[in-house]
């Protein structure tokens, strides 16, 4: 029975889409118009021991106040840019001089990552990500930044199939573009960031997928066997058919995956969006990514994650997507999360 509804409920997560311990980032979005200002959202990250923020899109004011900080920063692109990006080396090049030299210089801001695109594959732009990754790298080798990885962001439509687990594969819209991007991203050891979110497909089946095993409960008994090895939630079966999925297109173990945005509503009248279930898949999350424990595929390589998001954010679309912020804009919590607890198990 688990294997009918784990494919349900996947085929419709399919088409939704909102190395050590690194620590916890989280995703800080501004797409809202009553936000704190940077410098006391960058404040806030330090005070609650966040380790890492993701921009989806450069801000001079968010960058200046990275600053000193000592935060990891993953730096999007815009996806109206990847047709320049790809298409002018110029153009890319003036990118990195605007966005990242300035802050990097004496090391002020740590990049880690600068991601080309934002879930554009498979679509009308998914041939451009290559192309704008590797203007982006010479940009940034040209700037004196080589230490700066290139890669992109998908959503878990890039698969085709997910069930079971090891039997993950891109679909027939995406696999023509991971084949070079799993070769660019191999040769570098830079790994392919992915959009994880379990809450989607509980919210599509609820009657069919167990809450436990999308809130990562503890108490979750093994839900999926996947050749002797089992699963007892759903964020490890998504991010080990993302593994099993590149390599199909690459060597096996030779591109990683970060998990670039993952959440859980806390309201906003979608099934399951409450604070209670929010608290307790966040926590879980943090919990179980920093014990460091890995994949049931993946056993001991630790996943670094990142937490949709900081803010709600009041100019998203009405409903769950305005609610998946761990503060309001006042920097009240929506709930508490325990990010000094990344060392303990879950």
């Amino acid at each position: 029975m688990m294997s009918a509804l784990w494919i349900a409920a996947c085929g419709l997560l399919l088409l939704s889409s909102s190395s050590g311990v690194e620590g916890i980032g989280v995703n800080y979005g501004m797409i809202a118009n009553n936000l704190p200002s940077p410098d006391k959202v960058i404040a806030l990250c330090r005070a609650r021991n966040i380790t890492d923020v993701r921009l989806f899109h450069p801000d001079t004011a968010v960058l200046a106040a990275l600053r000193g900080s000592g935060l990891g920063v993953v730096l999007g692109t815009l996806n109206e840019d990847l047709a320049r990006l790809a298409s002018d080396a110029s153009f890319a090049a003036s990118w990195v001089q605007s966005y990242v030299q300035p802050f990097a210089a004496g090391g002020a801001v740590r990049f880690r990552y600068v991601t080309a695109g934002n879930e554009v594959i498979p679509g009308d732009l998914a041939a451009l990500v290559l192309p704008a990754m590797r203007n982006l790298e010479s940009a940034l080798q040209g700037a004196g930044l080589g230490g700066v990885a290139v890669t992109t962001a998908v959503s878990t439509a890039v698969l085709g199939t997910s069930y079971p687990p090891s039997q993950g594969a891109f679909s027939e819209a995406a696999l023509p573009w991971f084949g070079p991007i799993a070769s660019y991203l191999a040769s570098r050891s830079t790994p392919l960031l992915v959009n994880v979110y379990p809450y989607f497909a509980y919210a599509a089946d609820p009657a069919s997928v167990p809450l436990d095993y999308a809130l990562l409960q503890s108490a979750s008994a093994a839900a999926v066997t996947d050749g002797g090895v089992a699963y007892t939630n759903m964020f490890d079966a998504i991010v080990d058919a993302v593994h099993a999925a590149l390599g199909r297109v690459a060597a096996s173990g030779a591109v990683d995956v970060v998990v670039s945005e993952t959440g859980w509503p806390s309201g906003g009248g979608g099934a399951g969006a409450s604070v209670e279930n929010a608290a307790a898949y966040v926590n879980n999350v943090v919990r179980h990514v920093g014990s460091g424990r890995g994949t049931p595929r993946r056993p001991g390589r630790a996943v670094e994650a990142f937490v949709f998001a900081m803010f709600n954010e009041n100019q998203k679309p009405e409903g769950v997507e305005q609610h998946f912020g761990l503060f309001e804009p006042d920097m009240t919590e929506v709930y508490h999360v325990d990010f000094t607890a990344a060392g303990s198990s879950a």
